[in-house]
């Protein structure tokens, strides 16, 4: 199997998976945007997710020098270390489901923002202490504060967003009982044109919501920041399971076994979190949650909208998780944290794409470019926190 070993090559395994998480979720809102069911797009992110954890396993699990490779442990008495890995997987499906739905509540952003610091916070903690303290406590932790006060940031922006969408609307009496002749005669100043309405005015607000999978308007934000917390606890887990199953700080396994190589614990990660996936999709398509119509495995077969963008999506998570485990396991799963500040890279397809923050108010704008220089700040301290694994 193929091993990272310098600094400098886990620095880049984190870099390219840095930009991998911070995309898929871009694709998935987009999705969703359009008006495909997210329990459609799930089912094929989850394929490809899978598929690319095969991929890795079949290549770098199986060239190199070093011993013992993937196939080989597929044999091996190490249930011990495959029951972390399989529950690394479950709690991080669980967490991608859950932002699935986050997203539409209170934004790509915003979630990516929360999401992604609860899991520096406490996941961050756990490894720390998990891999023997080899990275530098004084570098690490106050990498963890500068997430906490983005965090913070996040918050405000969000509270100050919702201010600034409330203003805008304040002229529309409500989704359903805007006419079509209102809809015309609206003035220019609320962006309501001939053609396609203005990113971040009311008319788009509008627009997205007549076309979006997932209806939000009249619903409280409580219900998106209730989720995003859940999946935030739930990614907050997922690296510590894992760096449990690769390097058995427990003991759990017998005398002479070796450990699990990465690429084989990341191969059963990935077949847990795919047998969730599959349950629990293949259930919301017939008993769907968050008022979202009733479909089937026949409709999702025959849907084609966007699936070639679910592809992808489960493509980019799958290699973005791959090569942020290659880079924790050799600098410290600590350190290979730093990928969580992926909402630099969500919020800029966020804007980019969706039109998020466009004529805000400036003090959206202020906590916003406040949150991502905190970002920029905290992924350069907890990589400079890296250490080296014995």
């Amino acid at each position: 199997m193929y091993m990272i070993e310098s600094k400098g090559g886990a620095i880049a395994c984190m870099l390219l998976a840095l930009l991998f998480l911070g995309t898929w979720p871009a694709i998935m809102t987009l999705t969703e945007r359009r008006g495909r069911l997210p329990q459609h797009t799930y089912l094929d992110y989850t394929l490809t997710n899978l598929l690319a954890a095969v991929i890795i396993a079949l290549t770098l699990g199986e060239i190199g020098p070093s011993r013992p490779n993937f196939f080989t442990q597929l044999s091996q008495d190490n249930w011990q270390s495959v029951m972390f890995a399989m529950a690394g997987g479950i709690v991080l499906s669980l967490g991608n489901l859950a932002t699935q739905y986050a997203w539409a509540y209170v934004g790509l952003s915003v979630t990516e923002v929360i999401t992604a610091s609860i899991t520096v916070v406490i996941g961050t903690t756990l490894n720390y202490f998990l891999d023997d303290r080899i990275n530098r406590a004084e570098v690490l932790f106050p990498g963890v504060a500068c997430f906490l006060i983005a965090v913070c940031f996040g918050s405000a922006v969000h509270k100050s967003n919702a201010a600034d969408n409330k203003t805008k609307l304040q002229n529309f009496k409500s989704l359903e009982t805007t006419s079509s002749f209102e809809m015309e005669t609206i003035s220019a100043s609320n962006g309501l044109t001939k053609g396609k309405a203005k990113e971040g005015t009311a008319a788009f607000l509008i627009e997205l919501e007549k076309q979006r999978a997932i209806k939000v308007f009249g619903k409280s934000t409580i219900i998106g920041l209730v989720i995003t917390f859940f999946a935030g606890i739930c990614f907050s887990l997922f690296s510590p399971a894992f760096n449990l199953a690769t390097n058995d700080q427990w003991h759990t396994l017998k005398h002479g076994v070796p450990k699990l190589n990465v690429y084989t614990a990341f191969f059963y990660f990935s077949i847990s979190a795919f047998v969730v996936a599959l349950i629990l999709n293949i259930r919301f398509l017939y008993w769907p949650i968050l008022g979202l119509p009733r479909s089937s495995f026949k409709a999702y077969l025959n849907d084609w909208n966007g699936r070639g963008w679910s592809f992808l999506a489960g493509f980019l998570c799958g290699f973005g998780n791959g090569l942020q485990f290659m880079g924790g396991q050799a600098a410290g799963y600590a350190a290979a944290d730093a990928v969580q500040a992926l909402p630099l890279v969500s919020t800029f397809w966020g804007i980019l794409l969706f039109g998020e923050y466009r004529r805000s108010s400036r003090k959206t704008y202020t906590l916003l470019i406040s949150m991502l220089l905190m970002f920029i700040v905290a992924v350069a301290v907890l990589m400079a926190s890296s250490g080296h694994r014995k």
